[in-house]
């Protein structure tokens, strides 16, 4: 029998390494890898379908697989995780101290459809009192003006939304035009330490933490989607790609943890490792039920934003079957 051929694009993780390089197999499949930025992972497979499995904003994806027809699905491996209390960025002459002085703010992200935004969005909606329309909305790159949205929204009713295309987040941010940004990575103006810029929640390390063991949510942001066509006419290909991603993650995980070699050129990594080990369990673990309080979280907070068309169960989103076990 002929080998499967498909393309994959993903940045180049850790734990895809194995695979990405050959020395894990997806049975039946013969892989061509690109390893590209997230950013062009995620507008060439949401504009053209370039790839047959694709890194895939989580945000993003929530918008396509919800569509009527869908042409993609996804598979329960997680490409980047990340909690994001860290990611509230203010300008101290906007007296904001806590969430609920975000009431009646101006806020920006990159875009709004933008994973980091949408899980943090959620929080202060649902648990903070702080609802989506009590904040005036902007718009715009995180460093550079230009970014625009990928996907299709369908917004609140009465939701602010300003898109702002010739200045930058970390621009408006610097000027007090606008009062918060919540962005993935740091604004410039933070970076070069701009003295009124500052992280609205410097204890976010102990924040998360507490936030982690009350909802055991463990924030999302990049998942592996592939085409639908491809399971039409081949559906034993989602579980042997998972059962390959899932090797790989598990070699990724071992070296890690090798209290023998130093791998990685980070002091104590080793030992770090070992006390997220013991939290954690399974240091990143993919599937359905592992992940069962973050899939949720994500289907509830993109339908109440306007970015899924629905509210969506795990179930629905992955393959039939992808998490069967197999019994000898």
């Amino acid at each position: 029998m002929s080998l499967l051929k498909l393309a994959i694009a993903t940045t180049d993780y850790d734990h895809f390494r194995d695979f990405r390089l050959g020395f894990v197999k997806a049975e039946g499949i013969d892989h061509t890898w690109l390893n590209l930025g997230h950013h062009e992972c995620f507008a060439r497979f949401t504009a053209n379908r370039e790839f047959d499995v694709s890194e895939l904003s989580f945000a993003k994806f929530s918008t396509q697989v919800t569509r009527e027809d869908s042409d993609i699905i996804g598979l329960p491996v997680i490409c980047s995780r990340l909690f994001r209390f860290s990611s509230f960025y203010v300008n101290r002459k906007s007296g904001i101290r806590h969430a609920e002085d975000l009431k009646g703010k101006r806020v920006g992200s990159p875009e709004w459809a933008h994973s980091a935004a949408v899980y943090m969005r959620g929080w202060l909606h649902n648990d903070m009192g702080v609802k989506l329309t009590d904040v005036h909305w902007y718009q715009a790159g995180a460093n550079a003006p230009g970014r625009e949205e990928k996907v299709e929204l369908n917004l609140p009713q009465g939701l602010r939304l300003t898109r702002v295309p010739d200045k930058s987040l970390s621009e408006l941010l610097a000027a007090n035009e606008i009062d918060c940004a919540i962005i993935a990575r740091p604004p410039n103006c933070f970076l070069e330490g701009h003295p009124d810029v500052v992280r609205l929640f410097p204890d976010f390390l102990e924040m998360e933490e507490e936030y982690y063991e009350r909802t055991k949510v463990w924030p999302i942001m990049h998942i592996i989607a592939m085409r639908k066509a491809v399971l039409d006419e081949h559906p034993w290909a989602a579980r042997n790609l998972f059962n390959a991603f899932q090797e790989s993650k598990r070699r990724s995980i071992e070296r890690i943890l090798d209290p023998a070699v130093s791998r990685y050129p980070i002091p104590w990594l080793t030992t770090y490792a070992r006390r997220m080990r013991d939290r954690f369990g399974d240091l990143f673990p993919y599937g359905i039920e592992e992940n069962r309080p973050t899939w949720e979280q994500m289907a509830l907070y993109t339908y109440q934003q306007g970015i899924a068309h629905r509210q969506y169960r795990p179930e629905e989103i992955f393959p039939t079957g992808i998490m069967t076990k197999v019994i000898i």
